[in-house]
């Protein structure tokens, strides 16, 4: 018998298929506003929103995917990747992060180490193209540790502090000391709760990382436990879901453990429902503060909500995520992730949609 979640995720492919289709690279320079009034403000704006606009946080960041294993490449070169770079700037991004320097086998430059240990050689250096293209927008760019995979594994992340030993030196002298616009570190392991090894190799890391480069910022971007983690589990919600209060403890342990050496924490916004956004978030900006550390919220520009993995997110519930973000007196928000999910020139078309309907809430030109 064919169950309901086998049977959504059936129908949702063949959704995806009609809905992944590219818009062409001119449709983002073209306006969807021809001719609505608006039932707000100035009745030639070109909206109709109902709810006031510009009162969320503002994407200022973004990770940029191009070693993934769920969501899929999408083969840009250079060329493609100056234009998002453009379209990036345009809506106020001067942060971008590649979200790891390799996974596995997989690599985003051609690390003299990690070909030694096995790793593949990749056709383009695109860590060197990231530090020239953010050079060339004024952007600062944040370097990604490597991402063995051995933590996913064992769930042991001090697995992750050997190879990045020297990962992390030899990425200093290839691009740290060339480009002005490499202008940090995101320590890349991604957790939720007590995870064993964890504050050992975020110190570990996040110390070597501000040694060699004389003190430049580091940061984590880990989960919540809550109902919607269920990657992997076979679950349609998570029901041994942390309660605000364990999670605060948790992370107060954590917090504890690595502030000397780690400047912010993104927490990924997707795993809690809306209505639970305020609570978690009060939580985080309280023990960001306690700690000296900035409070930067991963508000995810996919839908976790669908029952396929993963589609750009419908827009109130971007906004309403970076609405509690400004409610909570964040720091900074930055997304996963602009290119596939929010861009104009993205694999899924609705991409080009959210960036619209995104400029016209916090009234871009």
């Amino acid at each position: 018998m064919t169950d309901r979640r086998s049977f959504l995720k059936t129908a949702a492919v063949a959704a995806a298929s009609a809905v992944a289709i590219p818009r062409l690279g001119k449709a983002a320079e073209v306006s969807g506003n021809s001719g609505l009034l608006s039932m707000t403000g100035n009745p030639d704006d070109g909206s109709r929103l109902i709810v006031p606009k510009a009162n969320g946080l503002r994407i200022t960041g973004t990770f940029l995917d191009e070693i993934s294993h769920d969501i899929p490449h999408q083969n840009w070169g250079e060329k493609e990747w100056d234009a998002d770079f453009a379209y990036m700037k345009a809506i106020g991004i001067d942060t971008v992060i590649d979200i790891r320097s390799g996974y596995r086998k997989f690599i985003t430059y051609p690390s003299p180490y990690l070909l030694k240990k096995g790793c593949y050689m990749p056709s383009v250096d695109l860590i060197d193209m990231f530090c020239r293209l953010a050079q060339k927008y004024g952007m600062k760019f944040y370097f990604g540790l490597y991402d063995s995979g051995k933590y996913w594994d064992t769930g042991d992340m001090t697995y992750e502090i050997e190879d990045n030993r020297f990962v992390i030196d030899e990425v200093w002298e290839m691009y740290g000391s060339r480009y002005d616009s490499f202008g940090g570190w995101y320590i890349s392991g991604e957790i939720s709760r007590k995870t064993k090894g964890a504050i050992d190799a975020f110190h570990a890391l996040g110390k070597q990382c501000k040694e060699v480069s004389g003190g430049l910022p580091t940061f984590i971007s880990p989960w919540i436990d809550g109902k919607k983690a269920i990657m992997g589990t076979g679950k349609l919600t998570n029901d041994q879901a942390v309660s605000v209060a364990e999670h605060e403890r948790e992370w107060n342990e954590i917090f504890d453990g690595i502030h000397d050496v780690v400047d912010a924490c993104a927490f990924q916004d997707g795993h809690i429902d809306y209505d639970e956004l305020d609570a978690f978030f009060s939580v985080n900006k309280k023990l960001a503060d306690r700690y000296g550390m900035q409070c930067w919220t991963n508000a995810e520009s996919f839908d976790r909500d669908m029952p396929i993995n993963f589609l750009p997110i419908k827009f109130d519930k971007l906004r309403m995520k970076l609405e509690a973000a400004k409610r909570c007196g964040y720091d900074k928000a930055i997304t996963f992730e602009f290119s596939h999910f929010m861009s104009p020139q993205s694999v899924y078309g609705a991409a080009g949609n959210l960036y619209d309907r995104y400029k016209e809430y916090f009234e871009i030109e």
